[in-house]
């Protein structure tokens, strides 16, 4: 046998070995690498809890446990002194496994020897990913609209009434809610860091009606012939007048000014005391209105001029309001239409 022979016979044997050999430790890696397969790499953590080496399944049960009853558990909320509790579950989801999906993401990235070799070696690749919480908004933001109306103050405006014959004013009083937009922002931060409290902002509500828009109010007196002006909480102007008579009373109560007439036209009301009289009266020195009336929300009941200045101080009218013309004169372009007026005793 030559020599050539023999030693291509021989390199023929080495080269079947090393395929052998190859072959039994490609075998072996990839047998290793499917077994493996599921293991989280060194490195893998969610939220700072560590899950390398452990296989999906306890990975899994591991986030659900240690980070999921955290950031899921109830949230205490307060504000003003009221406390509530809200359920996170109920408008909130974390996708536990497109976390450790991204823990394991440079595992999965690499090849089946660099696997083998990452986890052989103990070489740390892993990611430590936060908690991806995603919450409806829709729903909390209801959730916080429905807290709102429990835990709103509402302003008070500044008004005014009768006490007996006398006004009483009631003061502005700020009201409380919160920022709806901020509250739902503040809660979502909570359930997101799973702090498990969060205390929401109060914010003032001012009035609408404060004392400087008030307005102005007249008062009208039976008892004392008197017709006094408010502007706001403070008298601008008073007036002596005249009131109905026994027979035919101002009536008591609130009424508005709803018409303004300059040199009114006195129509006839048909009543019996009218019998005698012109349908209508024009503008002038014989009108029993005057140079201007106003009427009342009240039929037939107006504040309006004299040329009878006795009368004044005295229940002579028809039920009306008389003035001296140039007291009514100069209430006129003091007050509009929807003035508020009340006449008491």
């Amino acid at each position: 046998m030559d020599r050539t022979s023999l030693s291509s016979r021989l390199l023929a044997s080495a080269l079947i070995a090393a395929l052998a050999l190859f072959s039994v430790g490609f075998t072996a890696v990839a047998l290793d690498d499917y077994l493996m397969r599921d293991a989280m790499p060194k490195g893998a953590a969610v939220a700072g809890v560590d899950v390398g080496g452990m296989s999906r399944a306890d990975a899994v049960r591991t986030v659900e446990k240690r980070v999921l009853a955290k950031v899921l558990a109830p949230v205490t909320v307060s504000c003003s002194g009221l406390i509530t509790t809200l359920d996170p579950t109920s408008l909130s989801t974390v996708d536990v496994d497109a976390m450790l999906d991204e823990a394991a993401a440079p595992k999965t990235a690499s090849t089946m020897v660099g696997r083998v070799f990452q986890r052989v070696s103990g070489t740390s690749v892993g990611h430590d990913v936060a908690v991806d919480v995603k919450i409806d908004t829709t729903a909390l933001t209801k959730w916080v609209l429905d807290e709102q109306v429990r835990i709103t103050v509402p302003a008070v405006d500044a008004s005014v009434t009768v006490d007996g014959s006398k006004l009483t004013f009631i003061k502005p009083v700020n009201g409380s809610s919160i920022d709806v937009t901020a509250s739902v922002a503040k809660i979502a931060e909570a359930i997101t860091a799973g702090t498990g409290t969060v205390t929401l902002g109060v914010v003032t509500t001012e009035p609408r009606i404060t004392d400087a828009k008030l307005g102005k109010t007249i008062l009208v007196s039976r008892s004392k012939r008197t017709l006094t002006l408010y502007n706001g909480t403070t008298v601008e102007k008073k007036y002596r007048c005249a009131v109905g008579t026994a027979q035919f009373p101002t009536p008591l109560g609130q009424f508005k000014i709803e018409l303004k007439r300059y040199r009114p036209t006195w129509s006839n009301p048909g009543s019996d005391w009218a019998k005698g009289m012109p349908a209508t009266i024009p503008a002038g020195p014989g009108n029993p209105l005057g140079t201007r009336a106003m009427n009342l929300n009240s039929p037939g009941i107006r504040i309006h001029g004299t040329s009878k200045d006795y009368s004044i101080g005295t229940a002579a009218s028809h039920g009306c309001i008389r003035m001296h013309m140039w007291d009514v004169e100069n209430l006129y372009p003091r007050v509009k239409v929807g003035t508020r007026v009340f006449i008491v005793q």
